[in-house]
């Protein structure tokens, strides 16, 4: 069955997302992503119109995933409870290590004026959404977006594998009690 431009966009956006994961955008080309997609090089050129272009869109991609993953689990909540569901939307989100790397690099890739602006449109989206979603002040707000970054950092190393206690208390669920080393 063939498919449709649609359908073959869909696949070299995902295709795109798994290599810009792997090496941002500096350090994945076009041929790669062609190559994982099933395509040519060229009919990739005919779906976006440059690897840049293509890069925007994995991240505005991922960053789609992320309203639409906290609107649901906020559902009718407000609040802090709103905070709690979307914490643990986000928690399974970054488990998905391509998810969770590529948006990274879309952070390291910020020095390009264009990526930043894209970054930066998606930041306010997430932004926003915790605000409308929990109907919290923005002290609350950022502190929120905080702590998901420092989750992003702390995934990212695979802290959870690390048994010492420094890596322990930086997780957001450390327990308060950890004892300080040499006690």
């Amino acid at each position: 069955m063939r498919q449709t431009a649609e359908q073959r966009r869909e696949a070299v956006l995902r295709a795109a997302m798994v290599e810009f994961a792997k090496g941002g955008l500096d350090g994945t080309s076009t041929q790669t992503i062609a190559a994982t997609a099933g395509i040519s090089q060229p009919y990739l050129f005919r779906l976006f119109p440059n690897k840049k272009a293509l890069f925007i869109e994995a991240i505005q991609t991922a960053n789609r995933q992320i309203v639409a993953k906290f609107e649901a689990a906020a559902g009718a909540k407000s609040g802090h409870d709103a905070l709690q569901a979307m914490a643990e939307a986000y928690q399974q989100l970054i488990t998905d290590r391509t998810f969770l790397l590529l948006s990274l690099h879309g952070f390291a890739a910020c020095g390009d004026e264009d990526v930043r602006d894209a970054c930066r449109r998606c930041f306010r989206d997430i932004w926003y959404t915790i605000e409308r979603l929990s109907g919290l002040d923005p002290d609350t707000v950022r502190q929120f977006y905080a702590t998901g970054m420092l989750c992003n950092v702390i995934t990212a190393m695979q802290l959870d594998e690390v048994d010492e206690r420094w890596a322990m208390l930086a997780r957001p669920s450390a327990p308060q009690e950890l004892k300080p080393e040499g006690k």
